[in-house]
Formats: C-alpha cells, structure tokens, sequence
C-alpha cells in the first residue's frame, strides 16, 4: 500500500507535515519522503525506511525546510515526491495505488518520441514519473489529472504541489481514500483521518471517485467533478486501515466491533477465552466477546518497539522470523482453556500455523479462529495490500489446486459459503493450520459490518466481482 498527507497553511507547515504524514507508516514503510515548498523554492528529502521508523530518519531534515505547502509520502517501493519541471511550471507529485497497464502506458508515451523517463533500481519505469508524464500532456493540471486518471487501469491517488496550491486528486472508482481537513489557516489531505485529531484539523470533507480539488490557505476549489461510480476497497475496514481513522463517514473500530458480532451471532461452539490475533484482529475480537459475553483477554502480547510489520520482509522467512519474535505467550491465559481467536484474514496461513502450534505448546485445549472476512480467492489487482506474487500464495486458492488438481477450476463454488466445495476448502484449511475448528465471515455479514451498499465496495478479493451490485448474479 502506502499513504499520502499535504497540508497548505498561512504559517509554516512542515510541524504538521512531518506527523501527518508519519501517522501512514502503518501502510507499508519501504521509503518515506516529504517535499515542501517556500515561495517558489522546492526543498525535498527521500529515505529508506525499510529498517527504520520514518520520523527517526527525517528528523533533521525537517530543521532545514521551511515553507507554507507541503505533501509528504509512505511509499510501497519507488522514491517520491518527485520534482517534474514541465509547461504547467514546477510542482512535486506523489501518488499512491498499482498501475497495471504501465509498460501499454510507457509504450505510448515513447510513440510521441519526446518522452523520457529516469531508470529505477531492475530497470523498471517509476510509476510516480509515469503519472507525471500523462499530465503534462495536457495544458493545465485539471486536464492532466483527469488524462492520467482516464487512461490508468488499476487505481491512482496523488497530490500534486504546485505553486497555485496542492491538487488532491482520488482514483477514478474511488478505490483509496482522500478526506478533506481544516483548521484557522491551514487545509490538509490525508489518506488516514487518524492523522487529523493530534493536529488540530476537523474532517470538511470526503474527496469523491475521481474528483480533484485545489486546497489553497484561503479555501478550496473543485476543479474536476466526482464520477458516479465508485469501489472503494473493503479491506480498509477488514485489516490495514487504521483503527482511528474513519472512509466515507464510517470508523474503522467500529466496524470491526459490528463485524465481530456478526461471526458471533452465527457461531455455538463454547470457549473460555477470546482474543484477537494482534493487532489487526482485536476489534473484530472485542466485538465478538461483547456479542458473545465471553471473556476477552491477551493470550499474547506483542514486542513492537524493534520489530517491524511481518507482512512488510520481501523474503517470506523473513517474515515468518519477524512474526514469530514480536508474539509473546502468556501461558496463564493459555493452559488449560479453549481459546478462540479473531483474525483479519487468512492470507498465506504460514504464520498462522507456527502461532496455533505454540498455543498447543503452552496447553491450550482447543484454538478456534474466526477471520474477519470470507476466504481470500483472488489476488488484488488494484492494490498492493500483501505481498503476495500469485493468487496461489493464497491459502484458499491452494487449497483449490490441492482440491481440483487445477487452481481455477469451480470458483464460483469455492466462493459460495452454502456449497459443498467451499466447506471441503475450509475444512482442509482447518487441517492444515490443525485448528479445532474454522469459520470464515459471510460476505454479506461483512458488508453489513461496514454499512456501505456492496455496489460501493470492491469485494474482489474475495468473490471475483468487479464494479458488482446487488444485480450481480455473484451476488
């Protein structure tokens, strides 16, 4: 993933700059960067932050720059903000998202023969300059971001720092999220509403699907209208979006309480202790307690202060390490009793299975799992959300090959939780991960959960759906 902060303000902004943008290190810190500009100067710092929390590595920097606009942000790989000099004038741009049409992209922009691009680390083109080129093709930046946009097949969010003001632009189908903030002088975009509150800013608004507006000190201007449609991604409330923050006028926690009880509501196995795998299943896990009535508690804690996300590592034994050593066993919450946990999702499932073996290890009787959300089918094509390289890292796609000898075959059975394929999937699951038993969220429960019509989410994950509504016949 990654996230995206701009604030323009009548004093300096780069206090709020600097926080705001470090409340986005949760979606994927691989590279940090911020850009500020000072009348018509443009100062810019970029870093590696794969091994190093973001404010640690931007903390001097920030004592040299100065300026009254500003964007910074946490991206999934390539270095940005970029600077671009063009026709519209100087500006800094960053953007958030997955482009998958880009080599299509870059072939037509050297067909015109006056493109060019700078080269990245194994050759590949910065998606970030890739944007930049489709809107200097147009005569003015409302032009070029409605051009990129257009053109773009997968999702895009940017802000663009222009010496007329920040142009905070959503994806065409609204799949990330832009929200408006305010405060006495001062405007901000941010990906994440949980940078607002510390910082003194009010939600104004939620930027629409598609929509671009200009944020200046004095107020803002729309200066592309929003589309009709939109998909935003639902796995903002299942997992990665932060718990404080609110899309669409809905809060993250919230949601995952009412999504918890709904796993309660359909369940009657009978458990000592519930908990959730932390941290992303503790909302889900509280939710359902309270539906329940069951003890909540923390059979682990977690070591965050070194340790980075464990889905963050290229290498997946890295990541096997890296979760393995931030979960501390609480043996008194676990020996004896029959505990069930709250999870997210079930993505690979490799990390899962070491974590039910030591609940087994410190005498847990009986380990259940509730995940969050229905089975993961498909791989996203429009977000990088894991690391997944192929739709068979996922363990419900696996488990399909293992089933069908052919990983594509029956589909839409194996995402129908009332057919018979669909149970023989998780109850190999079940084995693999030797849970006493499994129990997956219903997709409608989950949309229940979140409150948004089905046709305003993106469900692709996990039942196939693109742009689907309730005539959908997947639906």
């Amino acid at each position: 993933m990654g996230g995206l902060f701009g604030v323009v303000s009548k004093d300096d902004c780069v206090h709020d700059l600097f926080y705001g943008t470090d409340y986005h290190s949760h979606l994927g810190t691989c590279r940090g960067g911020l850009a500020v500009l000072d009348g018509s100067e443009f100062m810019r710092h970029i870093h590696d932050i794969s091994n190093a929390q973001f404010r640690s590595k931007f903390e001097d920097d920030i004592r040299t720059m100065h300026g009254g606009a500003g964007i910074g942000v946490i991206s999934d790989n390539e270095s940005q903000p970029l600077l671009i000099n063009s026709h519209l004038g100087a500006y800094a741009i960053a953007t958030v998202g997955v482009i998958k049409n880009s080599d299509q992209l870059a072939r037509e922009a050297f067909r015109k023969r006056s493109a060019h691009f700078s080269e990245m680390s194994g050759g590949g083109i910065n998606p970030t300059e890739l944007v930049a080129s489709m809107i200097n093709e147009e005569a003015t930046f409302a032009d070029g971001i409605r051009n990129a946009q257009s053109r773009i097949e997968g999702s895009c969010s940017m802000l663009l720092l222009t010496e007329q003001g920040i142009y905070a632009a959503r994806d065409r189908l609204g799949r990330t999220p832009i929200v408006i903030g305010r405060k006495d002088g001062a405007y901000a975009a941010t990906f994440e509403t949980a940078s607002f509150p510390n910082l003194g800013y009010e939600i104004d608004r939620y930027v629409g699907p598609a929509e671009t507006l200009l944020l200046t000190p004095d107020g803002i201007e729309q200066v592309n209208a929003p589309g009709e449609q939109m998909q935003i991604c639902a796995f903002l409330w299942v997992y990665y979006g932060f718990p404080a923050s609110c899309y669409e006028g809905i809060s993250v926690e919230a949601s995952r309480y009412r999504c918890g009880a709904a796993l309660a509501r359909k369940d009657t196995v009978r458990v000592d202790l519930v908990a959730g795998v932390p941290d992303s299943g503790t909302g889900h896990a509280i939710g359902y307690a309270n539906e329940a009535r069951v003890p909540y508690g923390r059979p682990f804690a977690k070591y965050t202060p070194t340790w980075p996300r464990s889905f963050m590592p290229q290498v997946q034994e890295v990541r096997d390490l890296v979760a393995r050593m931030k979960l501390l066993p609480i043996r008194e919450l676990i020996q004896g009793r029959r505990l069930l946990f709250c999870e997210d999702s079930i993505v690979r499932g490799t990390q899962l299975r070491d974590t039910v073996q030591r609940l087994y290890d410190c005498g847990a009787l009986e380990v259940h799992m509730r995940p969050a959300c229905p089975p993961l089918i498909y791989g996203c094509k429009f977000l990088h959300f894991s690391r997944s390289r192929s739709d068979l890292d996922l363990a419900g796609r696996r488990t399909v090959k293992e089933l069908e000898g052919d990983a594509d075959a029956h589909l839409d059975e194996y995402t129908d939780p009332k057919s018979d394929r669909y149970a023989a999937m998780v109850d190999r699951i079940r084995q693999r991960l030797s849970l006493t038993t499994l129990q997956y969220q219903e997709l409608g429960d989950l949309v229940e959960a979140i409150g948004l019509p089905k046709e305003k989410l993106c469900t692709y994950c996990w039942d196939g759906c693109e742009g689907c509504g309730p005539q959908c016949e997947m639906w």
